[in-house]
C-alpha cells in the first residue's frame, strides 16, 4: 500500500475547500482505497489531505491519468504544495478509520536505529494506541529513514487524553528518544466533505 500525503498552505480557505470536491472522481479509480483531509489545529491556513492506494503503480496510473483535470479545480487556492510518499509497513488496529482528528506525526529516524523504530512500532506503540479510547485505527509507512505515523482519533479530547495519560509511558518504553533525530507533528481537524471513499 502507497500512503500520501499533501501539505497545503492555502490562500483562500473557502475556494479551497470547494475544489476539494472535485476529488470525488477518485471513487472508482484502480487501486484507489480512499482519501480524507482538513485543517491544522496548530497552524492557520495549513491544509493536509491524506490518500492510500494499493500500489505506488496504480497512482503512477493516476497521475498520468485524471490527475492534473481534477487538481485543476484548486487553481489559484494555495502558494505552496508539498507531496510525500510513504510505503505502509504496519496497519495499526483497522487501519484508516472514522473520526474528527488525525494525528500526523513525520519522524526522522537516526542512520542504523530504523529498525529497532519499526519494531517498537509494532510491540509498543501499536499495542498501546489500539488500547487507547477513541483510538480508530492508523497508518505507518516508510520512505528510507522518514517514518509517517497517522492516527485516526473519534475527538480532539480522546487524542489529548492519550498523549497526557499514555503517550509517556509509551515514548519511554520505545526508547523512542534513541531513534530520532527530529520529529514534526499536527492535529488535523477533518472536514467530512473532503472525505473519498473507494468505490464499493
Amino acid at each position: 500500500m502507497l500512503i500520501k500525503r499533501v501539505r497545503c498552505r492555502v490562500t483562500d480557505r473557502d475556494a479551497f475547500s470547494r475544489g476539494q470536491q472535485a476529488w470525488g472522481a477518485l471513487t472508482g479509480q484502480p487501486g484507489f482505497l480512499g482519501q480524507c483531509g482538513g485543517w491544522s489545529t496548530r497552524e492557520p491556513g495549513i491544509a493536509y489531505v491524506f490518500a492510500w492506494w494499493s500500489s505506488a503503480g496504480d497512482h503512477s496510473a493516476f497521475l498520468a491519468g485524471p490527475h492534473d483535470d481534477i487538481a485543476a479545480a484548486h487553481k489559484g487556492t494555495y502558494d505552496e504544495i508539498d507531496v510525500r510518499l510513504f510505503d505502509r509497513e504496519l496497519t495499526i488496529g483497522a487501519g484508516p478509520g472514522d473520526g474528527s482528528v488525525v494525528r500526523l506525526a513525520h519522524c526522522h529516524v537516526l542512520p542504523g536505529r530504523e529498525e529497532h523504530f519499526a519494531a517498537a512500532q509494532a510491540e509498543v506503540w501499536n499495542p498501546g494506541m489500539v488500547a487507547a479510547p477513541g483510538m480508530n485505527g492508523g497508518l505507518f509507512g516508510r520512505d528510507g529513514q522518514e517514518f509517517l505515523v497517522l492516527t485516526w482519533w473519534r475527538t480532539a479530547g480522546d487524542h489529548a487524553r492519550y498523549q497526557e495519560e499514555t503517550f509517556p509511558a509509551l515514548r519511554e518504553a520505545s526508547l523512542a528518544a534513541d531513534d530520532l533525530g527530529a520529529i514534526t507533528g499536527d492535529v488535523v481537524a477533518l472536514e467530512p466533505s473532503w472525505a473519498v471513499p473507494p468505490a464499493v
